[in-house]
């Protein structure tokens, strides 16, 4: 089963899964489940092939979406469900192919479609990083050659200093980079409710998407955060809580 950080206890209310995106993991989305914790239990999951999780030969969404439902099985049997990017696709397939399992759905800066772009130019940054010469994380940065700063410091979380090792299957990711990517041909639509929540800066949700969008989850709500990107969570992390506080609670 995947690694999970569970914060908060048991409520009236539905507990809350979150899903995390590519390269990410469970610990860093801990500041927005300790505060939405004071509602409701938050269970924040490491994916598969990221973090503490088993490291899988495959990496689809099918595959994924499995991994949810047994995290989900084993807090009762139903959850609200949050993803942000790759966790927002695993989500909305776990919403198709097991509705019961899904209680709200909140689906951040993702769509259900095929994306063109590749993370394996991040991959190959990480794998040319000499983890023999890393003695701090600091030495790793030096390293590792991306000229976004805050994008090198986001994946050098999931760098384990001490046992010199990423904590991320890069050969499996990318391997599966192409599923990763796109997204599989799903049977059956949800029809509870579901917010899609973009970063107003970002274009991985256009106009052009809403039909699928609609088709598969007929009760869908539009939201965007002004002044955000594709990392609206970390980008504008009070708006992007009120946002899915006040959905989870509608």
């Amino acid at each position: 089963m995947l690694n999970t950080i569970v914060t908060g206890k048991p409520t009236e209310k539905a507990p809350l899964l979150i899903a995390h995106g590519l390269f990410g993991s469970a610990r860093n989305w801990g500041v927005i489940a300790r505060r939405l914790s004071d509602a409701r239990q938050v269970v924040a999951v490491d994916m598969r092939n990221h973090g503490e999780s088993p490291w899988f030969p495959t990496h689809g969404y099918e595959d994924m979406a499995r991994d949810l439902a047994e995290v989900i099985e084993a807090h009762g049997g139903r959850m609200d469900v949050l993803g942000h990017s790759m966790g927002g696709k695993a989500a909305m397939v776990l919403a198709l192919q097991r509705p019961q399992a899904v209680g709200r759905l909140v689906v951040a800066d993702i769509a259900p479609t095929a994306y063109g772009h590749t993370q394996a130019h991040l991959i190959d940054a990480m794998r040319r990083v000499d983890l023999s010469r890393v003695e701090r994380r600091a030495d790793a940065a030096a390293q590792l050659a991306l000229e976004d700063d805050a994008l090198r410091a986001f994946l050098l979380q999931s760098l384990d200093v001490g046992g010199r090792k990423w904590r991320l299957n890069l050969d499996v990711l990318a391997a599966e980079m192409e599923r990763i990517t796109g997204f599989p041909p799903v049977e059956g639509r949800f029809g509870g409710p579901a917010l899609f929540l973009t970063g107003a800066e970002s274009s991985y949700v256009r106009p052009e998407h809403r039909s699928e969008i609609k088709r598969l989850f007929p009760a869908a709500r539009f939201a965007k955060i002004p002044g955000a990107g594709h990392w609206l969570h970390a980008e504008k992390p009070r708006e992007f809580e009120a946002a899915v506080r006040a959905f989870l609670d509608g």
